[in-house]
């Protein structure tokens, strides 16, 4: 006989539900906070696909990392401001946008 471990749920319904909206809440707070660290090989992949992407004016899509949420863009580099440590992006609708490159965690090819 085995015994199965149902986690919280065992314990949610000796709770109060503002406890239970507490730990859902400390277990969203824990998700968002947490941003990955990128390795040297994963940087040196979306240099060269930046690199490539400027000099034939591909459309890429960006993962990001901002306001303590992932975020998706999806347009054409403009400029690489290396002073600024920025990327200028133009999306699909014309605007141009502002990436700075340390919240960056992906890109792609479209």
């Amino acid at each position: 006989m085995s015994i199965r471990d149902r986690g919280n749920i065992k314990w949610t319904s000796m709770m109060l539900p503002e406890h239970v909206k507490l730990l859902r809440d400390w277990k969203e707070e824990e998700r968002i906070w947490n941003r990955p660290e990128l390795d040297e090989q994963k940087l040196e992949e979306m240099n060269e696909i930046i690199n490539e992407a400027m000099a034939h004016n591909q459309t890429l899509s960006f993962v990001y990392f901002e306001d303590y949420d992932y975020k998706i863009l999806i347009g054409n580099i403009h400029y690489a401001d290396s002073f600024r440590k920025e990327l200028r992006i133009v999306d699909e609708f014309g605007d141009r946008l502002d990436l700075k490159l340390q919240n960056i965690l992906d890109i792609r090819y479209l």
